[in-house]
């Protein structure tokens, strides 16, 4: 009797989270189905989920080869958000390795500053940074909004506090046979945190990639622009179309939808683990 509750249990909240993710996927199967559509059938009731006409090749043209230069967007936009990902994940895994595995003098202490630092808001930081970019003579360039997101206070202490749980008794066996800092950090170190290394690359590229406020201030030249501000200038020229707009859509979150597919068996192992730990 206790094992057909327990199943019945387990059936009943199978079923309310299958119909909760169906509700939250209904926006995302609208906009793959305008993107494929006529204009004119976007708005069509009852809604057309599967449409009888297919517009696909139109309005990817009108997206990739019109007269807004998506193209050119998505490429800086993945410029700009790997080169800020792969710098974020080396520099804050290095950090928490210091901060966990080394010892000297103030460690903790620096550790705390560093902390503290998480509650300033960006806002509070925007116009001493606009003044030191201008100074550096990185206004306008994609170098500046790399430089000011490849520094990151809350992954290096997501990265430091996954790296405590990893025993010391690896790295102690580690000096014993002659290896380095470094030695220890790179084929120790890093291959027992990839899932959290992956959790941090996902949310690191996704932050960067949705990221509409840096570019915006630091960015004046349409050929630098990312997605986000590409998107504006097709809701400008593409108002009332609909089907334009949903194109551009489901193009612009084609990347985080491989970078998830890749990483995800990652960060649920990581997820496994640490339910494991607990």
């Amino acid at each position: 009797m206790l094992v057909l509750k327990k199943n019945m249990s387990k059936v009943i909240v199978t079923i309310i989270m299958g119909g909760l993710s169906i509700f939250f996927l209904v926006p995302f199967i609208w906009m793959l189905s305008s993107a494929f559509k006529f204009e004119k059938d976007v708005m069509r009731f009852p809604i057309q989920w599967i449409p009888e006409t297919i517009n696909v090749v139109y309005n990817f043209k009108t997206v990739w080869m019109g007269k807004v230069p998506f193209y050119l967007f998505y490429f800086n936009s993945i410029k700009i958000a790997l080169s800020v990902t792969l710098i974020t994940v080396i520099i804050s895994s290095m950090a928490a390795y210091a901060f966990t595995k080394l010892r000297f003098r103030g460690r903790d202490m620096v550790f705390f500053a560093l902390i503290s630092y998480m509650i300033i808001p960006a806002q509070a930081t925007l116009i001493p940074r606009f003044m030191l970019i201008r100074w550096m003579g990185l206004y306008n360039t994609h170098a500046a909004l790399i430089l000011m997101d490849m520094f990151s206070i809350y992954f290096t202490f997501l990265l430091r506090q996954f790296m405590m749980s990893v025993s010391n008794d690896f790295i102690e066996a580690a000096k014993i046979d002659g290896a380095g800092y470094f030695r220890i950090f790179w084929s120790i170190m890093l291959p027992l945190c990839k899932p959290v290394l992956a959790t941090v690359a996902i949310i690191k590229f996704i932050w960067t990639w949705n990221d509409y406020q840096n570019p915006l201030i630091f960015l004046l030249d349409k050929d630098l622009y990312t997605i986000p501000l590409g998107m504006s200038l097709f809701r400008d020229d593409y108002t009332n179309n609909y089907a334009i707009m949903m194109m551009a859509s489901l193009s612009a979150i084609i990347p985080l939808l491989i970078v998830f597919v890749i990483l995800q068996k990652q960060v649920i192992n990581g997820i496994a683990l640490g339910g494991v730990k607990g």
